[in-house]
């Protein structure tokens, strides 16, 4: 077929195709490029630089078409997209809770702080059997069935915790909830990182989760404070949410069974790789971990933050708990707002210059939090610390998709994102136990800390292009 007879744009149909067509001038092979980027060399390209013995026409690579649907078109992917951004607002509810509700089930529970810690260390197990899991669900069950676990999970843990279980029941309770936001988290953002314009989908995504955590706390500081309700009666909202979840999630994903799932993977002419090829098979192992270490810090500072600074204001800021309870909103809200405007902005300057720009900005408004004794400045450093830090999980995951290859993203981002969502679990517990003995003002040197480790991992991963969807 003459080359002529392609465009260099993108043509829309009911999805968008883009093809690249090899020169005619044999030369050294490249990286293969497309819609999502650059990728990192593939066993292909190996491949082809073996073939020394071939004719010219032997030596072009066939025509490599990726597809790419947009968010709304077939209009089935309207619905599925707007049942994942609820999932992601339960479960920003979900780890938004902890913070709110701390100072009360220390209270009702009589605990300390290192005992009350281990609500973030129990969803921990949850996401690290998420990991394992991810690319055999995908293949084995299909979206469909992870969208029922994925609200499933919800639904069962916040039934136990209405019903004010024993601590040692809330605390295994809460395993579940990792599972499900573990499984969540991988499944929603494979699927939205591979719809066309990823980055602003991504960031709407993320924003529904900050949403859910802005929201949260505002409901649940309310119902204890000014309605005089239990903590656990908090829980009841959360379980009428889950189940909402439950229903629009299975619905939009019925369709998506693990056949069609395969037959997507084949069709884009990979093999099936799992999560063993993208941990230890160079290059691509340097992109999965780095990423992972980067969002383990990332969702352990979010959540450190948003889950302690309830009780740093009560007892180093000598707030009243309904000003404290709203400082927690204002980080989420914060957070929500980031991604949102800040996500319409990193396409243009581009997803790593993003992130050197804003960590920097994050550590200077965690050093006036941390340096300047007053209520309203603390609470104004930690709503503007949120709004930079909001971007920063979408931005990961867009640079995994725009690093690896297609097959590789389920179980990449998957391990990527069970693994840093592990953070939500190992730094709020460590904040916990070094609050114990050190008291809870140690908040503020950690989460400084880990932001210039986090600067250090994002300068070690390799160039990303801007995207071009």
């Amino acid at each position: 077929m003459p080359s002529s007879s392609y465009s260099a744009q993108a043509v829309e149909l009911e999805t968008l195709n883009f093809t690249r067509e090899a020169d005619t001038t044999p030369k050294q092979p490249n990286p293969v490029l497309s819609s999502v980027g650059r990728r990192l060399g593939s066993h292909d390209d190996l491949h082809q630089d073996q073939q020394t013995n071939t004719t010219d026409d032997e030596a072009i690579p066939p025509r490599a078409t990726v597809i790419v649907e947009k968010w709304n078109e077939p209009i089935g992917n309207a619905f599925r997209v707007a049942a994942v951004f609820f999932s992601l607002f339960v479960s920003g509810a979900n780890d938004a809770a902890y913070g709110a509700l701390i100072p009360y089930l220390e209270t009702y529970y009589e605990l300390s702080y290192l005992v009350v810690s281990l609500i973030f260390l129990s969803p921990f197990v949850g996401f690290i059997v998420s990991a394992a899991i991810n690319n055999y669900l995908h293949m084995k069950i299909g979206q469909r069935w992870i969208a029922f676990m994925c609200g499933g999970c919800h639904a069962l843990t916040y039934l136990i915790l209405s019903q004010h279980p024993p601590y040692p029941v809330l605390v295994l309770a809460y395993v579940l909830a990792g599972l499900g936001n573990g499984i969540g988290l991988a499944a929603w953002n494979s699927y939205i990182g591979n719809l066309a314009r990823s980055n602003e989908l991504l960031g709407f995504m993320h924003a529904s989760y900050g949403l859910g955590g802005t929201v949260s706390p505002l409901i649940a500081t309310s119902m204890i404070t000014q309605a005089n309700l239990g903590w656990y009666d908090f829980y009841y909202v959360l379980l009428g949410m889950a189940v909402l979840e439950t229903g629009t999630l299975t619905y939009s994903f019925w369709p998506k069974t693990a056949q069609k799932y395969r037959e997507a993977v084949s069709s884009a002419g990979t093999r099936n790789e799992g999560t063993r090829s993208a941990l230890f098979v160079r290059p691509h192992a340097r992109v999965v971990w780095l990423c992972a270490l980067f969002l383990l810090g990332y969702v352990g500072v979010e959540v450190a933050l948003g889950g302690w600074v309830v009780q740093f204001m009560l007892r180093v800021r000598n707030a009243d708990p309904f000003d404290a309870g709203m400082t927690a909103v204002g980080f989420w809200l914060g957070i929500t707002l980031g991604r949102m405007i800040l996500g319409m902005v990193i396409p243009k300057i581009g997803v790593k210059l993003s992130l050197l720009i804003f960590i920097p900005i994050t550590m200077a408004l965690q050093l006036i939090f941390w340096l300047v004794p007053q209520f309203h400045v603390s609470a104004v450093a930690v709503a503007l610390q949120g709004f930079f830090l909001g971007p920063m999980f979408p931005c990961v995951i867009v640079a995994v998709t725009m690093l690896l290859p297609r097959h590789l993203h389920v179980s990449a981002i998957g391990f990527a994102a069970a693994f840093g969502g592990s953070g939500a679990a190992v730094l709020p517990f460590a904040v916990g136990a070094i609050a114990q003995a050190k008291g809870v003002q140690v908040l503020q040197p950690i989460i400084l800390a880990i932001l210039v480790v986090l600067l250090g991992i994002w300068l070690g991963l390799p160039k990303i292009e801007k995207r071009k969807d």
